[in-house]
């Protein structure tokens, strides 16, 4: 039976207790013109005030906890309206469930010791027992977010055909060749630049994979710009940790400023968020995989997305980038679950619904953590797990699954 409480840290082992939360709604409803920006905290609300379904919600908390998706579920999360209408903890025992894993050195751990060791729980998948959760690839996607605040705002001039090399002493890296040379900042934004890269291995635990391997190194921008070439960039979609890295890198070197740094003065503390993000041996923001939200804040930069960048009158980042940063660019590889795969934008997954024109924007991380924005319905959705293991057989909840939430095509307050 889950226990209700709070996050708590005992000698090392880190034990998130159960909380359920289906709001009532007891906060003021803004005037219809008013978007509820949840700077200082969502408004919370309950779920038919906002038009969804709560015998659906409560029944989808139901499979959440019993397992029916993963026994490593920590959360999950609803917004709509510019109102929390659910949230939920899970409880677990990392240190017990992964104490075998964590000593034993492979691809998720080649360190065996400290920020690396996905089975350390003093890291993962909490950060140092509060209630901030490890985001890995939704990583990625923030720092798109960040990549097009710094465009906003003229701090980051250099234009997407810009070339890669651009920013590099061509004669300290290796297996450079014509191709290496046409890789732009957009071939690392879409995951076309053509390296030959194994990112497969990492969730397959092959302990040779591009991943694992970069994040045993020191110095991991010169691991991923050393890779030699597949193909012509802009060409072939495959997923690559390690351009995100090379943005982290070109990040400071094009604006001068620290990409953590920068994110917190520019969008982190604007939006509220609270944060932490990992770094490297050598110093560089871990872009691919390093930072830290818990799923309120996580769901912020959904709520920013659906406001075309705006936030409380306020233009964080550009009407056209949010556009370029969704468009389906490209088709992602199948996958197990997902058999007809993505449309892959900016940092951002694209899953088409069934029977239908619409896309839900994603961010994904590895382990299962997501972030669902559905436009059409204003619904944004998260959910955290920590479910690492090769041999798991833990599933994904789809954007399919959340659909019978919705009972009226709009909020029922007027707020967006």
């Amino acid at each position: 039976m889950k226990q209700h409480g709070v996050l708590v840290a005992l000698a090392g082992t880190i034990v998130l207790a159960s909380t359920a939360l289906l709001f009532g709604g007891k906060t003021p409803t803004p005037p219809a013109d008013e978007t509820p920006w949840p700077t200082k905290g969502w408004a919370t609300a309950s779920p038919t005030s906002v038009g969804l379904d709560e015998q659906v919600l409560l029944s989808l908390d139901k499979d959440m906890a019993s397992g029916k998706y993963s026994q490593m579920m920590d959360s999950f999360a609803v917004f709509r309206c510019g109102k929390k209408v659910f949230e939920r903890t899970y409880s677990h025992d990392y240190a017990k469930i992964y104490a075998k894993q964590a000593g034993e050195r492979g691809p998720w751990n080649m360190r065996l010791n400290g920020r690396y060791n996905y089975f350390d729980p003093y890291w993962h998948p909490y950060y140092h027992g509060t209630d901030l959760h490890t985001m890995q690839s939704i990583s990625k996607t923030v720092t798109s977010v960040i990549i097009g605040v710094a465009m906003q705002r003229a701090d980051f001039k250099a234009g997407l055909d810009t070339p890669v090399l651009k920013y590099f002493d061509t004669s300290k890296v290796k297996n450079v060749d014509d191709r290496k040379r046409r890789i732009t900042l957009r071939d690392l934004l879409t995951m076309t630049a053509g390296f030959d890269w194994d990112d497969d291995g990492f969730f397959a635990g092959d302990p040779r994979n591009d991943t694992s391997m970069m994040e045993v190194s020191d110095d991991w921008v010169q691991y991923a710009i050393d890779k030699p070439m597949a193909a012509e960039p802009g060409t072939v979609w495959n997923y690559n940790s390690g351009a995100t890295m090379l943005l982290a890198y070109i990040f400071q070197k094009e604006t001068g400023e620290d990409l953590d740094d920068y994110g917190q003065k520019y969008l982190f503390a604007p939006l509220g968020i609270r944060h932490e993000w990992k770094r490297t041996y050598l110093g560089v923001v871990d872009a691919e995989g390093g930072l830290y939200l818990n799923d309120s804040d996580l769901a912020k930069i959904g709520y920013l997305y659906l406001h075309d960048g705006m936030w409380d009158g306020q233009r964080i980042v550009s009407r056209e980038w949010v556009k370029k940063s969704l468009t389906p660019y490209f088709q992602t590889k199948p996958e197990p679950q997902f058999k007809a795969g993505f449309k892959y934008g900016f940092k951002w997954w694209l899953f088409k619904l069934p029977d239908s024109t619409e896309y839900v924007w994603m961010a994904r991380g590895v382990g299962d953590e997501h972030l669902m924005v559905f436009p059409n319905e204003g619904l944004i959705v998260t959910f955290t797990m920590w479910d690492i293991l090769p041999s798991s057989t833990g599933t994904d909840p789809t954007p399919s699954d959340f659909l019978p939430l919705v009972k009226t095509k709009t909020c029922t307050s007027g707020a967006q």
